[in-house]
C-alpha cells in the first residue's frame, strides 16, 4: 500500500470514528434528558462534550486499561442501554466496553447489557430534592453551574434558590448573572442565564432560581417560594459549628444542612471514604471537609489499607484564594497579607489532622503545612510517608491504579500517566485527587515513600460536595462503575 493509499485509509477511518462519536453524543443526551441515565467514561463526564473531547477521553480510557476502547462498541452498548428503559442511573460505559472486550464476545451485546445491569430493576424510587445555596462565591457558583447543567428531567436535585446579603436590585442581579455566565478559570457556562427583576430571580436554562436577601438564616421562609424539605448548602464559611449551622434548620422549608468547609461538632465527610458511617435519616448537619482533605484522604486510605502508615508529613502547594490580599496590606494571619499573585506564602493547613475525622487510624500520624503559590487554581499535595510494609514505586502505582478501576474510590482518584502533567492540566477534573504515577518515589528499603496528588481545589471539590449532597438527599441513583 502506497503512502497516499494509507493516508486515504486513515482519513476514512477518522471520518467513521467521528460520525460514530456524533451518534454517541446524541444517545448520551437522549439517555439523560429522556431517562435520567448518565453515561460516564472512567469517571469522566460526557454531557456537553464535543467530538474531539470525547475521542480524547476514549484515548485516555485505552491507556488506562491498556486495551483499545472502541467508540463503535460504545455506541452499540449505549443503544442497548437506551432500549432497556432503566431507572435513574449512572453508568460507566468505558468499564462496560472494557468488560465486553474481555469476555471476547461470549454474549451478544443485548445479553451482555442485560446481565451487567440486571440489578437496576431493584433500585428504589427516587424523590426529587429541593436545594438552596447559601452564599454565591467561588464554590457556590460552581455548584450552581453543575446543579443546573445536570437538572435533566428534574427528578434528582433541584436548585430552587440562592441566598446572599444586601439588596436584590436589577444591577446586582445582572452582576450575579455575569459572574455565573463567565469565569476566568473555568470558562463560560454551557447554558443560558438571564435576569427577571419582577421575580427577583435568575432564569437559568429556562428555570427560575430565586435570589433571596437575608442577614440571618432563620429569618427566611422558604415555603413562600414553594420550597420544602430542602437541603441548604452553606458555602459562606460564616457558620462552622453545630450550633451556628443549626440556625438553618429553624427556617421554614429546610430539612438538612451541608457545609462546604471543615465543621466543628458535625460529621466531616470525605465522600467515598466515610459517608456510609452516617445515616442521613438520623443526621441533619454535615460537613464536606476541605478541598485538600478530599484530595489526600482517598489516597491515604489506599496506602493505609494495603501497606500501613506509621507517620508522615503533608505539604500542600495550594493556589491562592480570596482570603489572601491582592496587594500587600494588613491581614490578621501571618504572611497572607502579602500580594498573592507575586509571592509564595507559607501558611498553615488543618488538612493533616482533619484526615483522622474520616480515617481515625491517622490520629496523630500526620504533620502538615501549606504554601500558597501564584496560580489562581490547581493545587498539589505532597505526601511523605513512612510505611509499615515496604512497597516499591511499581507496587504502589499498581495498587492505586486498581482502586481507580474498581471499588468505592473510583470517583475519587484519577490516575495520571503523563510525564508532562502541570497544574493547569488538572483544572476541570471532577475527581478530587489526581494521582501522579510518574512522580512516585520509594527509597531503597521501600519504607519511605513520597506521593504526589494534584487537585482542582475548586471544581474537584465541588463534585465531592455534589456527591455528598446526593447521599444526604437520598437521590443516589443505580450506579455501575
Amino acid at each position: 500500500m502506497s503512502f497516499n493509499e494509507l493516508y486515504e485509509k486513515e482519513l476514512a477511518f477518522q471520518a467513521d470514528r467521528r460520525r460514530a462519536t456524533v451518534e454517541f453524543i446524541r444517545i448520551i443526551s437522549d439517555l439523560w434528558y429522556d431517562d435520567t441515565v448518565e453515561l460516564i467514561l472512567f469517571r469522566n463526564q460526557l454531557l456537553d462534550r464535543n467530538v474531539s473531547e470525547l475521542l480524547n477521553l476514549v484515548e485516555y480510557a485505552s491507556d488506562f486499561v491498556e486495551k483499545p476502547i472502541s467508540i463503535f462498541d460504545a455506541v452499540e452498548i449505549a443503544k442497548e442501554i437506551k432500549n432497556h428503559k432503566l431507572p435513574p442511573s449512572k453508568i460507566d460505559i468505558g468499564k462496560l466496553v472494557y468488560e465486553f472486550q474481555l469476555e471476547n464476545n461470549e454474549h451478544s451485546i443485548p445479553k451482555f447489557v442485560e446481565l451487567k445491569l440486571k440489578d437496576a430493576k431493584n433500585s428504589s424510587e427516587i424523590e426529587a430534592k429541593d436545594v438552596v445555596l447559601y452564599g454565591f462565591g467561588r464554590i457556590g457558583r460552581l455548584l450552581a453551574r453543575e446543579l443546573m447543567a445536570r437538572t435533566g428531567k428534574g427528578n434528582l436535585m433541584r436548585l430552587r434558590a440562592i441566598v446572599t446579603r444586601g439588596e436584590i436590585s436589577e444591577s446586582v442581579l445582572e452582576k450575579r448573572a455575569s459572574l455565573l455566565r463567565n469565569d476566568s478559570i473555568h470558562g463560560d457556562f454551557h447554558g443560558t442565564v438571564r435576569v427577571d427583576i419582577d421575580k427577583k430571580a435568575l432564569i437559568i436554562n429556562g428555570t427560575t432560581v430565586h435570589m433571596i436577601s437575608a442577614n440571618t438564616p432563620e429569618e427566611i421562609n422558604y415555603t413562600s417560594y414553594g420550597i420544602s424539605d430542602a437541603l441548604v448548602i452553606d458555602n459562606t464559611g460564616a457558620f462552622r459549628d453545630e450550633e451556628a449551622l443549626g440556625r438553618h434548620l429553624k427556617a421554614k422549608g429546610i430539612a438538612k444542612v451541608l457545609l462546604t468547609a471543615p465543621g466543628k461538632g458535625v460529621p466531616n465527610i470525605v465522600y467515598g471514604v466515610n459517608h456510609a458511617n452516617y445515616d442521613p435519616n438520623k443526621v441533619n448537619i454535615f460537613s464536606a471537609a476541605s478541598c485538600t482533605t478530599n484530595a489526600i484522604t482517598p489516597v491515604l486510605k489506599v496506602i493505609e489499607d494495603n501497606f500501613g502508615v506509621i507517620n508522615g508529613h503533608l505539604e500542600t502547594i495550594h493556589a491562592y484564594t480570596n482570603d489572601q490580599n491582592l496587594v500587600d496590606n494588613f491581614h490578621k494571619k501571618y504572611r497572607r497579607g502579602r500580594a498573592a499573585a507575586l509571592n509564595m506564602v507559607i501558611t498553615e493547613t488543618g488538612a493533616g489532622s482533619a484526615v483522622s475525622k474520616a480515617l481515625p487510624s491517622f490520629e496523630g500520624k500526620l504533620t502538615s503545612n501549606a504554601i500558597r503559590v501564584p496560580v489562581p487554581n490547581g493545587s498539589l499535595a505532597i505526601l511523605n510517608l513512612r510505611l509499615e510494609n515496604a512497597a516499591s514505586k511499581e507496587t504502589i502505582n499498581t495498587t492505586l491504579k486498581k482502586y481507580c478501576l474498581e471499588g468505592n474510590l473510583v470517583e475519587q482518584i484519577r490516575y495520571s500517566f503523563s510525564n508532562e502533567l502541570v497544574s493547569s492540566d488538572i483544572v476541570g477534573t471532577s475527581a478530587p485527587a489526581i494521582f501522579d504515577s510518574n512522580a512516585t518515589i520509594s527509597n531503597n528499603d521501600g519504607k519511605n515513600v513520597v506521593l504526589y496528588v494534584w487537585y482542582d481545589n475548586e471544581y474537584g471539590y465541588t463534585h465531592q460536595v455534589i456527591r455528598l449532597a446526593r447521599y444526604i438527599s437520598q437521590v443516589r441513583r443505580f450506579a455501575y462503575y
